[in-house]
């Protein structure tokens, strides 16, 4: 699985800094490095909790190596997978090469595309919708009212998508792989948002071109607004928006 190769990737880095906070929000959760160094992954809600204990851990975590929560991506509890992921984006560096853009003016559609939305980006819908043939979206909650298609439907259209745009909170719930078998004849795929690990040596052999995710720039300012319940909108200058053709 991918998690896999995510989880051995990192390990081969040899780096195993300490965790010094650990913050999981109503809508993100967030990992700080002892050098200052912060990374983000989305908080996702797939059930509600039967029960007062969500994290059996808490309480216990910030201090912990990064060797050992970043195997928390292979867990099924999407909670503690998001730690997992959380902690492998404080670890990783954008490259070099990743440009701060309009993930429009980098991704390259034609009037006759036909294009798979997975997981709902509200800003990307209008312009790719003026842009290309066809925009199909599915999310795990359908909705008609905004032609939002089940994640079911993805068997059907997906194979037939020339370019798609894939929510990096797939690999929280360990349905990345599949969705990525589904696009192997599409000539754009682009893992997106906050969740993002940038790590091309992994994802160019799963047929992905390109990665656009986020870099904390002010550490302090997003352990706050995670712990208040906020998201991308309140994120603001605390990061910068980068985009990486692989």
């Amino acid at each position: 699985m991918l998690v896999n190769e995510i989880c051995d990737y990192m390990l081969d880095l040899n780096s195993d800094p300490e965790t010094v906070d650990i913050r999981i929000g109503l809508g993100y959760t967030a990992v700080l490095l002892e050098d200052g160094r912060c990374g983000l992954a989305y908080t996702l809600h797939e059930e509600e909790y039967e029960s007062c204990c969500v994290v059996a851990d808490a309480g216990k975590l910030a201090g912990r190596k990064i060797s050992e929560l970043l195997q928390w991506i292979k867990l099924p509890d999407v909670t503690a997978c998001a730690v997992g992921l959380a902690a492998v984006n404080a670890v990783l560096s954008p490259p070099d090469a990743a440009v701060e853009s309009d993930i429009m003016e980098l991704l390259p559609v034609a009037a006759e595309d036909s294009v798979g939305m997975i997981g709902y980006f509200g800003p990307l819908v209008k312009p790719l919708k003026e842009r290309v043939r066809n925009l199909h979206i599915f999310e795990r909650r359908p909705d008609p009212a905004y032609g939002i298609l089940p994640e079911s439907a993805a068997r059907d259209f997906l194979p037939r998508c020339q370019v798609v745009v894939m929510t990096a909170t797939a690999l929280l719930n360990h349905t990345m792989d599949k969705l990525l078998e589904l696009c192997l004849d599409a000539r754009e795929v682009v893992i997106l948002g906050p969740s993002t690990p940038f790590i091309p040596e992994v994802f160019t052999r799963r047929g992905v071109t390109m990665l656009s995710g986020l870099k904390v720039e002010d550490p302090g300012r997003i352990l706050q607004i995670v712990s208040e319940g906020g998201g991308t909108r309140q994120f603001g200058p605390a990061v910068r928006k980068l985009s990486l053709r692989i």
